[in-house]
């Protein structure tokens, strides 16, 4: 464990019955960092930050807190407060009461209560409905409540489970800003849990990726972006063309992928042995269009243009290859100027062979 090292999961196992919900997990969330945990319904994610926050407990291993063993903590000794889906206000009180209520059960005078309360409605924006019920608030009012109720008792954790999930997409946004930069400026650790891939990528240090009770691939948001582990997570991120196929030895210096469209060819280290099963991805926006078949690159094929999305100032072409696979082309409009856009029309499809990255089949 590492000086940094905030909390770790050592061999963690949940089974609920006979049903496996979390596989084996061993990895550590450094102080400081924004870690997003991400994946689809069901795939353990949930069950984890409970796991660290004492509401389950684990069936196998050892969850440590700054070195601590925290197994048989109960949740209020554990200084983890976690901001729900639901928001879980208290109806009955009103907003500045929901914020002081965790300083009123840790036995925090009234005066000391209502300062730091105070504080932390300003610094949330949230001063002037300090006397309101939380039926009156807004959502993202409401969101700002929840936060200020957890942060003011300043932990060095907090958990967080898809807080922003109710609010509409441009609220939503403006809230990403406001955790990025509150989990900046307090320094507190941040664990947050979302099955959307936007949210983790705009906001975290560190992305765990899980599915089916296991982790599939931790790293930046960059790392895991441009160099999957794995065509599950190539797939779930969906920000990629995959290829599949059997891999030879480059002629060049590289590594080549013999598939249904053609022989593509790219650099680095070869993740399997020559002859065996491997994929390819190549990103969408590295992915490029041309009317004429281009010269010097085994990376080209043809495809046919099938339909087009436009999202504020980039477009994403959709394409069918030989055999039905679906080809993504995203790119501005400036690069897409001049080409016949047509439905129906064959286009070829090229990339730079440093733009390929090849992860073994499974």
């Amino acid at each position: 464990m590492s000086r940094d090292t905030l909390v770790s999961f050592e061999g963690v196992v949940k089974r609920f019955g006979n049903f496996l919900a979390v596989q084996k997990l061993d990895f550590e969330i450094r102080k400081g960092e924004f870690l997003a945990i991400m994946g689809s319904s069901g795939c353990g994610k949930t069950t984890t930050l409970r796991m660290l926050a004492g509401l389950e407990a684990p069936s196998e291993g050892v969850i440590r807190l700054a070195g601590k063993p925290i197994n048989d903590l109960p949740t209020w000794s554990r200084d983890t407060p976690m901001v729900w889906q639901s928001l879980a206000l208290f109806p009955f009180l009103n907003v500045r009461e929901n914020v002081e209520f965790a300083l009123k059960m840790r036995g925090v005078g009234k005066v000391e209560r209502r300062r730091r309360a105070e504080q932390w409605l300003d610094r949330m924006q949230i001063t002037e409905f300090a006397e309101r019920n939380i039926s009156q608030l807004s959502g993202g009012q409401r969101q700002r409540v929840a936060l200020a109720r957890s942060l003011v008792v300043e932990p060095e954790i907090l958990l967080l489970d898809e807080p922003l999930s109710a609010l509409d997409a441009a609220l939503k946004v403006r809230m990403q800003s406001v955790l990025k930069n509150l989990q900046r400026e307090t320094g507190i650790t941040f664990v947050y849990v979302t099955h959307s891939q936007s949210e983790a990528f705009s906001m975290a240090d560190r992305v765990v990726i899980m599915s089916r009770g296991k982790i599939e691939q931790i790293g930046t948001p960059q790392e895991i972006y441009r160099t999957p582990r794995s065509r599950f997570v190539a797939e779930f991120l969906g920000s990629s063309n995959i290829f599949q196929g059997t891999l030879e030895r480059g002629d060049r210096g590289g590594i080549v992928l013999d598939t249904p469209l053609g022989k593509f060819e790219t650099g680095g280290p070869a993740v399997v042995q020559p002859g065996s099963a491997a994929t390819m991805t190549v990103l969408d926006t590295k992915t490029h269009l041309a009317t004429e078949r281009p010269s010097g690159t085994r990376n080209v094929f043809s495809a046919r243009m099938v339909g087009e999305e436009f999202v504020g100032a980039t477009a994403t072409i959709y394409l069918e290859a030989p055999g039905g696979q679906e080809i993504r082309v995203q790119k501005g409009h400036d690069e897409l100027a001049g080409l016949p856009l047509e439905i129906g029309r064959e286009l070829f499809i090229h990339w730079d062979p440093s733009d390929g990255h090849v992860i073994a089949q499974a």
